[in-house]
């Protein structure tokens, strides 16, 4: 296979169209989601939340404008094909200048801080990105991404497990850190879960599962049965659409996994509000 060149250009005019667009444009599983929640939920209180939350999105599409004030933390997953060389510019710095452009020219908030401590001062342009790149055979550039806000992410967290938690163990976790959430993460919500690995690889995990479409299922039978035991214990908590009470706490439980270590058993859980913006494409 011929080594392929692209320029970084090319690059940064995609994450910035990714960026605008996942901004303005729900993904179809989500609002599929929310229509079916709407349809079978019980709460009347609820069903109004999630009619509004529908027509925010129809209205947001229509206008160009976002869907949501909180437009989040730029994250995205790259399989960088081996085969790929970058022209006048590097990768990183042709990423970076994308979502900065998303964010200036699409009127999106910015809500970066350059220390997480001490000066937290803005940086203006919602850089930098958090980028996560695996390289792959081929000659082509995947990205999939989000914008994560932190209304859910200051949800999520992470525990060590050890291997004689068993299921169980992995089950209470996870429902027991959704139950602390409550009404916070601004559900109807998405639940990523990571299991595997080592501590960062866990989280890692958990972010990633949070953009894998709603109405897709683990390949593995067992993790999906699991996928879907979780959604309905979660959904029978009662937070409901805005935590005003009703039977859709939740919309997708998404679960990934990875090979851990004899002595361990990480879990994390990542939580995503009902705008769980993500997007996907090829270069």
């Amino acid at each position: 296979m011929e080594i392929r060149k692209i320029n970084a250009a090319q690059i940064t005019d995609t994450v910035k169209k990714l960026f605008m667009d996942m901004n303005y444009f729900i993904g179809e599983d989500i609002m599929s989601g929310l229509e079916n929640a709407k349809n079978n939920e019980s709460s009347e209180i609820g069903k109004n939340v999630l009619s509004q939350l529908i027509e925010n999105n129809k209205i947001a599409a229509c206008e160009e404008v976002p869907i949501c004030q909180d437009t989040g933390m730029a994250v995205l997953f790259v399989e960088y094909g081996e085969r790929v060389v970058i022209e006048n510019g590097s990768f990183e710095d042709a990423v970076q200048e994308g979502v900065r452009q998303a964010y200036i020219d699409g009127y999106l908030r910015k809500s970066v801080v350059d220390d997480p401590v001490f000066d937290r001062i803005n940086t203006k342009d919602n850089t930098p990105a958090i980028i996560y790149t695996t390289i792959v055979p081929g000659n082509k550039i995947r990205i999939l991404a989000g914008c994560k806000g932190f209304g859910s992410e200051n949800m999520s967290a992470v525990k060590m497990l050890t291997p004689s938690a068993g299921i169980e163990g992995v089950k209470g976790f996870i429902l027991d850190t959704v139950r602390y959430a409550g009404p916070n993460p601004c559900p109807p919500i998405v639940v990523g879960v990571g299991i595997g690995g080592t501590f960062e690889k866990a989280a890692m995990l958990a972010k990633k599962a949070t953009l894998r479409p709603i109405n897709t299922k683990n390949p593995d039978e067992r993790y999906a049965e699991l996928e879907d035991e979780l959604l309905t214990e979660i959904n029978k908590m009662g937070f409901g659409p805005a935590g005003l009470g009703g039977s859709n706490t939740a919309l997708g439980v998404n679960i990934e996994y990875f090979p851990t270590h004899i002595a361990g058993m990480p879990v994390a859980v990542n939580i995503c509000c009902h705008a769980a913006r993500h997007k996907e494409t090829e270069i």
